[in-house]
């Protein structure tokens, strides 16, 4: 999805609330203490590997080294390279200050909540991206429920989660300030 569409995404769907839960948990996102310490995960037959690009693109962009993310996948390949051979046992060793991103579109399995409640327990931040699963959602700090009837896909909130996560807070410009103060002092403008 390109920055167009996203800003488009945006402007559908500014007064729905979506894009303020997107910023909360790009915020919470953040919070991560150093890279690699995001750890996104999702099922056995969804890994993700699409948010785990953009997250990547977003720490190089940003400048936000934290939101640099590990991809955690189910069974990795023999030989695979370094940065795809982190395996489940990784959430094993979650600790506080990292974070630990679950994506489930579907119920998750049990032995993805068991670990999930590991990490919890060690101290680490668990977020989530789920399809209405009440399990990982009461295991989660912060979590967003994308149901399948509604207005955004699950994809789509991948990327509104993700592009928040690297929006940098711009203070706005003197003239801006000063158009805002203007716009109060005068009151309202009357159509003729």
């Amino acid at each position: 999805m390109d920055s167009g569409s996203v800003a488009l995404l945006r402007e559908i769907l500014a007064e729905t609330g979506w894009l303020e839960r997107a910023r909360e948990l790009g915020l919470a996102l953040r919070a991560t203490r150093s890279p690699g310490g995001l750890l996104l995960v999702g099922t056995p037959d969804d890994e993700p590997w699409h948010l785990t690009a953009h997250l990547a693109d977003e720490a190089r962009l940003s400048g936000l080294a934290q939101l640099t993310p590990t991809l955690v996948r189910w069974d990795p390949p023999p030989g695979a390279p370094a940065h795809l051979s982190v395996g489940l046992d990784r959430l094993e060793r979650a600790a506080r200050g990292e974070t630990l991103f679950v994506l489930s579109q579907e119920r998750a399995p049990v032995p993805l909540l068991e670990r999930v409640d590991d990490a919890r327990r060690t101290g680490a931040t668990i977020l989530a991206i789920e399809g209405g699963d009440r399990e990982l959602a009461g295991l989660a700090h912060d979590a967003i429920a994308v149901p399948r009837d509604g207005l955004i896909t699950f994809d789509g909130a991948q990327h509104l989660v993700s592009a928040a996560a690297g929006e940098l807070e711009q203070r706005p410009r003197l003239r801006d300030r000063l158009a805002r103060l203007l716009d109060k002092v005068s009151g309202p403008q009357i159509a003729d």
